[in-house]
């Protein structure tokens, strides 16, 4: 298997656009319209969140992203939201997003966020299930999806001392 690189790129980056598309365009097989979350691209920009692609063999495959939060969960506001995760098909049961997932927690780690957040749906239940096996739980909802039936917030507290990665 080809080796993943992740990169930081900016939220209009056209990798990163274009895999955006792809994600909605799924959000609308499962739900019948396109994530409506409001977010301004400076929510990814450091020092208050960060977008990342993944890429095998220099295909964009992968996104992933943090940004602030401030949501409070396990006793700390020093909160980062996990936004955009998405492995295009191709590149599925590869591990990639597992991989995505420990890179945005470790560059959260990185800038003392203490905890990550995440909303997901019924919908997704292969996103659910890595989560559940990544160490995420159950949270009381929040953003703009909490009160909808189908969506479902977890959150992890981030090990302190954790190494980190760019």
């Amino acid at each position: 298997m080809a080796e993943l690189q992740i990169r930081r790129v900016g939220y209009g980056h056209p990798d990163a656009l274009r895999l955006i598309a792809e994600v909605q365009a799924e959000y609308v097989v499962r739900y019948g319209g396109p994530d409506e979350t409001p977010l301004d691209p400076l929510m990814f920009e450091p020092p208050e969140g960060s977008f990342f692609v993944g890429y095998l063999d220099a295909r964009p495959v992968a996104t992933g992203a943090w940004r602030r939060s401030g949501v409070e969960a396990f006793g700390s506001t020093a909160t980062v939201e996990v936004k955009r995760m998405y492995v295009a098909p191709a590149a599925r049961g590869r591990g990639i997003a597992r991989r995505m997932l420990a890179h945005l927690e470790a560059t959260a780690a990185a800038v003392g966020a203490e905890v990550v957040v995440l909303e997901t749906g019924l919908r997704q239940p292969e996103a659910i299930a890595l989560y559940e096996s990544s160490g995420y739980v159950p949270v009381s909802g929040f953003g703009y999806y909490k009160d909808a039936p189908l969506s479902r917030c977890f959150g992890r507290p981030l090990p302190a001392g954790r190494p980190t990665t760019t």
